[in-house]
């Protein structure tokens, strides 16, 4: 079942089954909004910030949490209802996902002791964690955020993407991990490959050469490349080229402007190249999905 506006603010509810809920809460305007819903103590919550930043109020003000662009908090406490008082900042993003602790309970069951608040001298405590959102969990949640399917199986897809994100969410890093990876250990290194990330999308229309770039940031070649790799899990080039074509989706979503524009707008000086680049991603051409849009 799939609800829209039920709380203060503009969000979206998919009811996944009994008990297990996911919101999909969007900010696009310049001001402040305010998301509010009830929920209980007997349900866990794991909020995720796509972009911008929200703030969760509790006990009338008493005290709050926040959630930043590319990070996720999870809140849990058997003791005292939660309820949602969020706080979204202007153009933010959050997928939460809600579920009862008796069913996020039955996932872990014979793995109790891996998840730290399930084991037995934590399970009536509360708990909460900040943590950075992984590249694996960000494609997840943009697909959760954004997808164009028929009416009938939306439920089905978004209920494989939230079992999918819980099951990145514990997949945790070792220590080994970590050893054979030293650069991400080095959080100068990677505040710079961030720092790459964020002129590329800045840039996008016009981007600048990698060696350009490591120079920018201050990395040698070989270092940007690694490490880009490492944090996103994928080359600049092509981390550029998909953040592109979903800018362009969600460009071509708001019908503001023509195919052409859009095209513009991310770098294609001619749109037969861009119309190649969007069927190369999505497999169909700007115009279809503009057309299937209208349709749904």
């Amino acid at each position: 079942m799939e609800k829209e506006n039920v709380a203060q603010g503009s969000y979206t509810e998919v009811l996944i089954e009994d008990g297990f809920y996911v919101l999909k809460v969007q900010n696009d305007s310049l001001v402040k909004q305010r998301v509010i819903r009830e929920i209980d103590s007997t349900f866990i919550q794991f909020h995720f910030c796509l972009k911008g930043h929200a703030k969760f109020i509790f006990n009338e003000g008493m005290y709050a949490l926040e959630v930043s662009e590319e990070n996720s908090l999870l809140l849990y406490n058997t003791q005292v209802d939660l309820p949602m008082n969020m706080e979204m900042a202007p153009n933010s993003w959050i997928v939460s996902v809600v579920m009862t602790i008796r069913k996020f309970h039955s996932l872990f069951s014979n793995e109790a002791d891996y998840i730290p608040f399930l084991s037995n001298e934590n399970k009536e405590k509360k708990y909460y964690a900040q943590e950075e959102v992984s590249p694996a969990i960000a494609v997840v949640l943009s697909q959760i955020m954004n997808y164009n399917l028929h009416p009938s199986i939306k439920e089905l897809y978004i209920m494989g993407k939230v079992y999918e994100l819980i099951s990145l969410y514990f997949n945790k890093s070792t220590d080994a991990d970590l050893e054979q990876c030293p650069f991400l250990v080095d959080e100068d290194n990677v505040k710079r490959i961030r720092q790459a990330k964020e002129i590329m999308i800045a840039q996008m229309a016009e981007p600048p050469s990698l060696p350009e770039l490591a120079q920018q940031i201050g990395l040698s070649l070989k270092k940007l490349k690694e490490g880009f790799k490492q944090i996103y899990g994928d080359s600049v080039y092509s981390f550029l080229f998909d953040y592109k074509m979903e800018h362009a989706r969600r460009l071509l979503e708001l019908g503001q402007n023509n195919v052409n524009e859009v095209g513009m707008k991310v770098g294609y000086s001619t749109s037969s190249h861009f119309i190649a680049a969007f069927k190369k991603k999505y497999g169909t051409t700007p115009k279809k999905y503009v057309m299937s849009l209208s349709k749904s």
